[in-house]
Order: structure tokens, then C-alpha cells, then sequence
């Protein structure tokens, strides 16, 4: 027995004869109600002892880690989470979305395998790219029973928090629960995910280079004498070939465009140095950075900006040409998919077009390049909110959630099995903490499962990354810039009912002014903004404005 629990034991002992003692002294009533009242202070005392016992090997536990994520190995013991009942068993029950990997049971089951022995189980629900959009309301609001789920700006994190879905996460909440996370994580990310001064989710660890580039078949390009890209003009100039010469022989299209063509839009906007200050759904504001944090005058929503409805007249002029099918609005094929499966001359997104380079590259004869046509100009970084793990609000038992999502993401061990797969399986790893995939990787992809973006560190580079990829992230590194404004999160629980009503004006729309599918682009920007003023606009303007200056007073 070591001395801290003797000195418990003596002071429990002590207490426990002093108030024998003073119980046999008196039979009176009076006698009995002080024995009561002795005994109680006796056991919160002890409890007291107890609890502080607990926090010292607590915090004796997580000295002994590395001092970060990255220096050493982190391996997880349930004596760290000793303010946590581990009495009884509880299954956590996660939801995610996306594609569910081929082996996903069986990372699953070594999973629970390591959660033994803190009496723990993970089942995990992964809603599909088809149906998430309207599960995740849904198993939020009805009767499920749900631990943590997957959000981000972009997946219902601010709609689901402004319905109080999720479960507050407190500095103590944090401390007591999260110990791990408490240790690790990005003390600058907690503001990405605070809203109206409450913290409702555990944000990535890890704020990337975030650049938008184009790729393009090559080999096309040289069949008609153009040689690389640089500029903006250069790639309209190649679509334009394109479309011109080679389509009419092939049916290829220069941009085999899905939906709409958000894509290309933040490739474009990269040349005027742009940021979101409010993103929630098709309403988007954006600012041109300009090294200080912009006025709220110069944040305007996305239709009302003169370089979007350039970008417009630049799409109709495309579209005309027939860089892509008429029915794009409604093609269920993606952008992406068409590129790899040659049907499409280029694709524009960040560094995931390279997949889709080897995939078209599979083909004999095929070559792919991928262009980055704004040198010149910044690189956001990805933000930390952008994938984050929430504790919900229904949660029957949110601290044993919590230590689950804690071990998730520092465990060295559980996080790379989520992450990366079964190592000798899925990936080898070096002792740089660099990865390279195996060829079993087809059944689990590294980072390819919803959990993997919430919980990454940052700590795993991919080894043998090809230099044509490597030669441009590396160019963005001296120009990120994070998002001034990051912080700032827009609450729209006093004009919800108008961003619902400019939000469907835009989702009408801005798809088909980036398809260029509109017979006039000046009159049908107008129309656009006239509707959503008509709907709410300038209520959101105000209460933005209101919510912003209060924001940027916090800045001194």
C-alpha cells in the first residue's frame, strides 16, 4: 500500500472512532442528531480525501505522457479517467456519415477489443452520402438513442446547436472527462466551435493547406498545342479548346460538371484572396483579405459580389461553348467520377484531384496535370471546425462519451487504427510517422471514414507522396493564411426563419449561375438579389452586423 492511500485509510479510520465514540457518549435525541451529523461530515471528508487521491494519480498519469502529440507514444489507462464511474458497462453509440469502407467491421471489432478494459463498446451507425441529408435531423430529434456524432459548419453543426442537439462542453466537463484532450488539443481551435459563448463540439486538431487547384488530361492539352496552365485565362482557354475540337469528336466534355460548379468558384476566387466570414448552408459571405480584419461592410453575400458575377459571365461563356452537358444541373454523376472514368477534360478541388489522376492515368496513353492558377496569391488553411465530433444533448451517459471521443483522438493506438486501418494490412509506417497505404488499403483508406477527419492530429505525413502532388503543397506553405475570422460564428437564432427563406433563393439560383445555364447572367444576378431581399436579407444583414461588431470589440 503506498503512504497517500495509507494517510486516506488513517484519516477514514480516525474519523469513523471519533464518531463511535461521541455516538456511545450520548443517548439523548439531540446525541443522535449530532452523531448523524458527524458521521456525514466523516464520509464527505473521505470522499473528499478519496477525490483529491484521484485527481493527484490522475495527473501523476498524464505527466508521464509525452509532452505532445507527435513526441512519443500516448497510450490511454482507465486510472486517468478516475472522475468517470466505470462501475457499470455502457455502449456509446456513434454516428458518421459517408461511404462505409469494406473492412469496417473489423476495425470495429478491435475497437471494442482495446475499450475492454474500460468497460466500454462502440456501435457505430454511418449514414450514406444519399441519405445523411435527411437522417441527420431525424436521428438527432427522435427517439434513438445517440452518444456522438459526426458535424461541421458544413454538415447541420450550427442549425443542430441552435436547436440545443448538442451537449455543452464546459472547461470542467473538459478537464474531467477529457483528459487527454484537456492535454492535446489546440488551444486556438475551441473558439470554432463556440457558439453564443457555449463550446457544443471537439474540433480536429489539425489546420491544414486548404489550396484549390485544377487538373487537367494532359495529353489533350498537347494534342492541341498547350503546353501548361498559370493563369485563370489558361484554363478558359483550355476548356474552350476543348470543347471546340475535341468534344464534337469524342463527346468529352472540357469540364464534365455535376450539380453546379462550386468547385471551379473557390478555384476562381482564389485570385481575389477571399474568405467566408459566415457559412451556413447556400448562405455564404465572403471578404476579399486584405492582411487586417475586414469591415463588415466589405462581408457580402456571395451574389452581391462583382467578382462572382464575373465568374458567372465567364461560366455562361463556357456553357455556350459546351465545356459541359446542358443537364449538368441534374447529372448524378460527380465531376470527379466523370474525370477518372474519361468522360470529363478536367476537374477543379484540392489535392484530392490527384486520386482521380491516377485513376484516369490507368488507361494507356493518358496523362494528367494538375495546375495551380493562382500562384500568386494565398492559401486558406483548412479550419479546425471543419470536421468536428459532438456529445449530443440526449446523451444517458455524455462523460463516458466523452472518454471514448478522448481516446479516439490521442490514443495512439486507437487513433491510427481509425485513421489508417490494421498496420501490415492497410498501411506500413516508418519511424518518421510517415505512412504509405498497402495495397489491402482498396478496404480501408487512410482518412476516408468521417471519424478520421474529426479525430486527425497531424502527426502522420503520407510517405512517397508523388512529386508533381508534393511540388505543390509545398509551394503553399509560405502562403497560408488562416481565416481571420474564424472565430467568429454567426448565430442565426433570431433570423432563422429568413436565412431558411434566402438560403432556398439561392439554392434556385446559384447553381445555375455557375453552370452558366441562364439566358441573361446581369438580369438573373439581379432577380437573385432582389428575391433575397425580398426574403429576409437585410434582417440577416442587421443581425450580422450586430453579432460581428459585438466580435470584433472582443478583439480589442
Amino acid at each position: 500500500m503506498n503512504m497517500k492511500k495509507k494517510r486516506l485509510l488513517a484519516i477514514v479510520m480516525s474519523l469513523c472512532l471519533t464518531a463511535a465514540a461521541l455516538a456511545g457518549c450520548g443517548g439523548s435525541g439531540g446525541g443522535s442528531q449530532e452523531s448523524a451529523q458527524e458521521n456525514a461530515a466523516a464520509e464527505t471528508t473521505a470522499e473528499s480525501a478519496a477525490g483529491t487521491e484521484a485527481a493527484e494519480s490522475t495527473a501523476a498519469s498524464l505527466d508521464s505522457l509525452p509532452a505532445a502529440v507527435g513526441e512519443g507514444i500516448i497510450t490511454a489507462t482507465p486510472e486517468m479517467y478516475s472522475n468517470i464511474d466505470l462501475s457499470e458497462p455502457y455502449t456509446v453509440n456513434m454516428y458518421l456519415i459517408g461511404d462505409t469502407p469494406n473492412d469496417w467491421d473489423r476495425i470495429l471489432e478491435l475497437t471494442n477489443e482495446y475499450l475492454e478494459p474500460f468497460n466500454t463498446s462502440l456501435n457505430v451507425t454511418i449514414m450514406s452520402w444519399s441519405d445523411y441529408q435527411t437522417m441527420y435531423s431525424l436521428v438527432l430529434a427522435g427517439g434513438e438513442q445517440v452518444d456522438l456524432i459526426f458535424t461541421a459548419p458544413w454538415c447541420y453543426m450550427y442549425t443542430e446547436a441552435a436547436k440545443g442537439s448538442f451537449y455543452e462542453l464546459t472547461d470542467e466537463f473538459i478537464a474531467n472527462s477529457m483528459p487527454l484532450t484537456n492535454k492535446y488539443q489546440a488551444a486556438e481551435s475551441w473558439d470554432e466551435t463556440t457558439i453564443s459563448g457555449k463550446t457544443i463540439a471537439v474540433p480536429s486538431n489539425v489546420a491544414s493547406p486548404m489550396g484549390k487547384i485544377v487538373a487537367i488530361r494532359q495529353d489533350l492539352a498537347d494534342k492541341y498545342g498547350i503546353s501548361e496552365l498559370t493563369t485563370w485565362e489558361d484554363y478558359m482557354n483550355f476548356c474552350l479548346t476543348i470543347a471546340e475540337q475535341e468534344t464534337p469528336q469524342s463527346g468529352i466534355y472540357a469540364m464534365p460538371a455535376s450539380g453546379g460548379n462550386s468547385e471551379l468558384w473557390d478555384v476562381y476566387r482564389q485570385q481575389y484572396d477571399t474568405f467566408a466570414a459566415v457559412s451556413s448552408g447556400n448562405v455564404v459571405m465572403y471578404y476579399q483579405y486584405d492582411g487586417d480584419i475586414p469591415a463588415k461592410e466589405d462581408i457580402k453575400l456571395v451574389c452581391e459580389l462583382d467578382y462572382f458575377r464575373d465568374f458567372a459571365h465567364d461560366m455562361k461563356t463556357l456553357a455556350d461553348a459546351g465545356a459541359w452537358s446542358r443537364s449538368a444541373l441534374t447529372n448524378t454523376v460527380t465531376d470527379d467520377d466523370a474525370f477518372g472514368n474519361l468522360q470529363g477534360a478536367s476537374i477543379a478541388w484540392n489535392t484530392s484531384v490527384f486520386t482521380y489522376m491516377e485513376q484516369a492515368e490507368k488507361t494507356e496513353g493518358v496523362q494528367c496535370t494538375a495546375y495551380d492558377i493562382t500562384q500568386d496569391h494565398l492559401v486558406g488553411a483548412e479550419a479546425y471546425s471543419n470536421n468536428d465530433m459532438a456529445i449530443t444533448a440526449g446523451s444517458q451517459n455524455p462523460e463516458r462519451a466523452a472518454m471514448v471521443l478522448d481516446l479516439m483522438k490521442f490514443d495512439t493506438y486507437l487513433n491510427k487504427l481509425l485513421l489508417l486501418g490494421i498496420e501490415g494490412e492497410h498501411y506500413s509506417i516508418n519511424e518518421q510517422n510517415e505512412y504509405t497505404e498497402l495495397e489491402n488499403s482498396t478496404n480501408y483508406a487512410a482518412f476516408s471514414t468521417s471519424v478520421s477527419w474529426a479525430i486527425k492530429n497531424g502527426d502522420l505525413t503520407e510517405g512517397g507522396v508523388p512529386e508533381r502532388e508534393k511540388a505543390i503543397t509545398d509551394a503553399w506553405e509560405e502562403r497560408v493564411v488562416m481565416n481571420p475570422t474564424i472565430t467568429f460564428v454567426f448565430d442565426d437564432t433570431n433570423v432563422k426563419s429568413y436565412m431558411s427563406a434566402v438560403d432556398s433563393v439561392l439554392a434556385d439560383y446559384i447553381p445555375m449561375l455557375q453552370l452558366g445555364l441562364v439566358d441573361d447572367v446581369d438580369a438573373t444576378i439581379d432577380e437573385c438579389v432582389q428575391k433575397c431581399y425580398d426574403a429576409g436579407l437585410q434582417n440577416i444583414y442587421d443581425e450580422f452586423n450586430t453579432q460581428y461588431d459585438a466580435w470584433v470589440a472582443t478583439r480589442g
